[in-house]
This record gives C-alpha cells, sequence and structure tokens, in this order.
C-alpha cells in the first residue's frame, strides 16, 4: 500500500494505491496525518489506483472526514472502482461523503 499527499490547487490531494486493508492501515493512518492536521484545504482522496478498502480503510476516511468538517473543510472521493463503489453503498458511506 502506497499513500502519497500532495498540494494540487490548494487541495490536499492524497493518492491511494494497492490494498488499504488491516495490515496496512497502521502506516496509512501515519502517512494520512497530514490531512488530519491541514486548516484551510479541501482533501480529496483519489481512489484511482486503490485495488481493496477494509473496514479499517474505511475508519481512516471516516476519521479525515471528521476532523475535516468542523475546520470548514470538505473531503471528495475521486476515482473509485465500482468493487470499492460497492463496499461505500453496503456500509452506507456512500452517503457520507462527496465524489468527484
Amino acid at each position: 500500500m502506497k499513500t502519497t499527499i500532495k498540494e494540487q490547487e490548494g487541495n490536499l490531494v492524497a493518492i491511494f494505491e494497492g490494498r488499504l486493508d488491516t495490515a496496512a492501515a497502521s502506516q496509512t493512518e501515519k502517512d494520512m496525518q497530514p490531512l488530519i492536521d491541514c486548516i484551510g484545504h479541501d482533501i480529496i482522496l483519489d481512489c484511482t489506483s486503490l485495488q481493496y478498502i477494509s473496514s479499517s480503510g474505511l475508519r481512516l476516511f471516516l476519521n479525515v472526514l471528521k476532523n475535516a468538517k468542523p475546520k470548514g473543510s470538505h473531503v471528495y472521493i475521486t476515482g473509485m472502482n465500482e468493487d470499492i463503489r460497492n463496499v461505500f453503498a453496503m456500509t452506507g458511506f456512500i452517503n457520507l461523503f462527496e465524489f468527484k
């Protein structure tokens, strides 16, 4: 699992590559800390190269959302494949996030 965070057009963009499963969640959580700490930027979670997400990965995404909203930031998800979209739909997370 690889997580890359960069600033792009005034937003923080997190690019996820690989499988965000329980084994990868601990390191990914550390890699995502700039998203938790950010103030004044919207956040884009780019899932174009994400192959799989477990409940641990969903928890990390929810944590970003919970920290961003009180700061007035929006969290957008982009590039989801059909399998990941189905996981979001089955868990109800599809109603929590905004999609681009």
